[in-house]
């Protein structure tokens, strides 16, 4: 059987996007414009580096458009804005107009953001998961969150990795140095028995008979490590927190929402349209506090339909052709499938 082929994102799919989220649209555009000022100014001064920064952000802000498109994931407006103005904080504001030396903690707010935005991507790819027909299992809503927080530390750890071989390979310093007063090593101890001796007051420092100028020894890039690996922490902590609040509230998460959420999913076979797509004059049943459009069936059928509008189901069936893969809303207690039951 073969896979059907992914839809290409058109100007129609554009448009419908600017329609839905004109705010976004709005930073979108502005940003947009201040890149492009930016790249033709960098060309102009010779400043080819930067012009190649320019080009890598402007290939960056289209990525939430390409993310909906093709994983059937529906960003959040804030989201979106968020993932814009970081990209654009993070190289044009802090690459360019070089904020990581003005303002020293522009990194670490940065890397915070980053915790947060990678946590909610770890969100994300459960989400894709769950509604894979292929693939079946059932998380609690604290292991989704600690996959998510995972996941997203993952992503820290690796990118300090590509600082390190960046500075190594590189010489491009992207481990910021600190300079200490005081530091404590086993390489002091003149005796060689591991044992940490510690100098204090450090106030000068000299290399090859030159001194360095600093007030303090020159830690080289671990202090700033850990530093962007415990706001990583925090950004990581606090998104999956509120993640595993809103599913056990049986709510899609705070962060991503999938296609699947909208009613009409079973295409085929499917009466009337509006609120009661898929509402073929079968039983309704229970009212349910959120509307949620997943399957649920013991046979070939498409299952029953959530009405976010009115909070009822159709035990409805429609034929197995109609379903796409199923999708599990978190907290429904049942994964469905448009082949098998719960």
């Amino acid at each position: 059987m073969k896979k059907p082929h992914k839809p290409i994102p058109s100007p129609r799919d554009l448009k419908g996007t600017i329609r839905r989220q004109p705010v976004v649209f709005a930073v979108y555009l502005v940003l947009r414009l201040i890149v492009l000022g930016t790249l033709v100014s960098s060309i102009i001064r010779g400043e080819y580096e930067s012009a190649f920064i320019c080009l890598l952000v402007l290939a960056l802000f289209m990525l939430p458009f390409f993310i909906q498109q093709n994983f059937g994931i529906e960003l959040p407006s804030t989201l979106e804005i968020i993932i814009l103005l970081f990209i654009f904080a993070a190289e044009i504001l802090g690459e360019l107009e070089c904020y990581f030396i003005t303002y020293p903690h522009w990194d670490s707010m940065l890397h915070t953001t980053t915790g947060f935005l990678c946590a909610a991507t770890g969100f994300a790819l459960i989400d894709i998961l769950n509604r894979n027909s292929r693939i079946k299992f059932e998380l609690s809503p604290i292991y989704v969150a600690l996959a998510a927080f995972c996941f997203s530390m993952t992503v820290g750890v690796l990118w300090e990795f590509f600082e390190f071989g960046m500075d190594r390979l590189f010489h491009m310093d992207m481990q910021k140095d600190t300079v200490v007063q005081s530091i404590t090593s086993v390489m002091l101890d003149p005796t060689n028995s591991n044992t940490p001796v510690t100098i204090d007051g450090i106030h000068s420092v000299a290399v090859n008979g030159q001194d360095l100028g600093f007030d303090g020894y020159l830690d080289i890039g671990l202090y700033d490590t850990m530093a962007d690996l415990f706001v990583n922490f925090i950004g990581a902590v606090v998104f999956s927190a509120i993640g595993s609040f809103y599913i056990r509230q049986g709510q899609a998460g705070p962060g991503v929402h999938s296609h699947h959420h909208r009613i009409g999913e079973c295409r085929r076979g499917a009466a009337g349209h509006g609120r009661n797509a898929g509402y073929t004059g079968g039983n309704v049943k229970k009212r349910r506090p959120r509307g949620r459009l997943f399957f649920s069936s013991a046979d070939a059928g498409c299952g029953f339909l959530i009405f976010p509008e009115t909070g009822t189901r159709s035990s409805r069936k429609a034929p197995d052709t109609s379903c796409r893969p199923p999708w599990r809303p978190w907290g429904s207690g049942c994964w469905g499938s448009c082949r098998g039951g719960c």
